[in-house]
């Protein structure tokens, strides 16, 4: 199941009183912003968190709706909360699922009381005849005081581009830039509030402000952005940057004034023909020569990315050029996706498609290699002193894993949670590390 965000709170009430909830949120980073605001417009409406959802008054499930394994993912939690809820508390279904197939999945999932949009209030109770409420702006809600040394913010809401795959432009718009007061003044909030590391995210970053038109202001750009965000957060973190706008002012930024020399880069394919038919940017040689420089000018900078294997067309040549890529890349953290064909895209009016059978074995190939490298890599840290972010008790992670995507580092439970400490590491399990204090 998702994360539920209802339980452990040191602030509940009793099931049965009316006022309990419990919000479960599956998906990206993004979908974990949107689940932080319906949590604050939740506890402005008076209601408190239940220990777990089978205890609660209101459980909601903020679901994707990315890929169809996300969807199924997002249908079988919904189902699961159902059976699982107490008698007389109310199930909402909310998040991309919800706008995407918002009448077709209020008649599929019957045990739901209500499949709410983005922005449609959640009915808190039932009120025959009553007029429906306005529509929220869930980008700039407020959201409540932080429960973690680390916090998603959203700069930015839907995108402009067209990948011939991606499906989210027809439910979450076009892009839509929040100002650089708001952000500031909400990453001013959570770090008063004890975040160490703000994570920032949008479906295009580094295209953040373009939507207004005309001349931006100076600092109404991502570069700008990211400079206000790092003087006054200790660690600032960049998830999703399309490959065309890795200019060499961002990866300075990132690089040297962050704290976290992360590059989290969308390429999703190396072969040239197929990334046209994906409508996108970009080659395998562009790419390896740019993940270069970046290495050269920051040598301890870890990358990530993704990659859409069996997509309408490709072929075995594309495959062995994928896999040679990942091989000289070395990247540090890998996302590898059989292809999904999303009603309405690009894609799935294309033909020569790839066999499921064949995509399966190609994901598995690719998904072996980069595994290896993974492992290699994390052994190689093996007798490093390391600084990490202490997020919860024995658990932590340096400036080389995102939170809730990459590996974690396992810590003498004695560090204090939100410190920064220097470590050793003495092993690795897998993804994750573990290291014993330093003096």
């Amino acid at each position: 199941m998702g994360r539920e965000q209802g339980a452990g709170s040191p602030t509940r009430r009793a099931p049965g009183d009316g006022r309990s909830y419990a919000l479960v949120t599956l998906g990206c980073p993004k979908n974990q912003v949107d689940s932080d605001k319906l949590e604050g417009t939740l506890a402005a409406s008076g209601y408190q968190r239940a220990a777990s959802a089978g205890e609660a008054d209101l459980v909601v499930v903020n679901t994707c709706a990315f890929i169809e394994a996300a969807r199924q993912e997002s249908v079988d939690t919904v189902l699961e909360l159902a059976a699982a809820r107490r008698e007389g508390a109310r199930l909402v279904v909310t998040g991309c699922m919800a706008e995407r197939y918002g009448e077709e999945l209020a008649t599929a999932l019957p045990e739901v009381d209500q499949v709410a949009g983005f922005g449609v209030p959640i009915t808190l109770g039932t009120k025959p005849g009553a007029p429906p409420a306005p529509r929220l702006d869930l980008l700039n809600l407020p959201r409540p005081a932080p429960t973690a040394p680390w916090a998603y913010v959203k700069i930015a809401e839907g995108c402009d581009r067209s990948c011939g795959f991606c499906a989210i432009p027809s439910f979450r718009g076009p892009q839509r830039s929040r100002t650089t007061r708001a952000i500031l003044g909400e990453v001013e909030a959570l770090v008063a509030g004890g975040v160490r590391e703000v994570v920032l995210v949008a479906q295009d970053l580094a295209a953040y402000g373009r939507d207004r038109g005309g001349p931006l202001p100076a600092d109404e750009r991502i570069v700008p952005l990211i400079e206000s965000v790092a003087e006054r957060a200790p660690w600032t973190r960049l998830l999703y940057l399309y490959p065309s706008d890795l200019s060499d002012g961002l990866i300075d930024v990132i690089g040297s004034r962050t704290g976290v020399p992360y590059f989290d880069l969308s390429l999703q394919h190396v072969s040239k023909p197929l990334l046209r038919a994906m409508r996108r940017w970009g080659d395998g040689d562009r790419f390896l020569g740019r993940i270069g420089d970046i290495r050269a000018r920051f040598p301890a900078a870890a990358l990530r990315s993704s990659f859409i294997v069996g997509y309408p067309g490709e072929t075995e040549a594309d495959h062995d050029q994928l896999l040679g890529f990942l091989a000289d890349a070395r990247l540090d953290w890998v996302g590898l996706f059989a292809y999904s064909a999303e009603e309405g895209t690009h894609a799935a009016g294309l033909e020569a498609a790839v066999p499921a059978g064949l995509a399966a074995e190609r994901l598995a190939e690719a998904q072996a290699l980069v595994d290896g490298q993974t492992a290699v890599l994390r052994h190689q840290q093996v007798g490093q002193v390391i600084e990490v972010l202490v997020d919860a008790p024995g658990i932590a992670r340096s400036s080389r894993e995102a939170p809730e995507i990459d590996g974690i580092v396992h810590v003498p439970v004695e560090l204090e949670v939100a410190s920064f400490a220097k470590v050793e590491v003495v092993g690795v399990a897998g993804p994750d590390l573990y290291a014993a204090a330093v003096a």
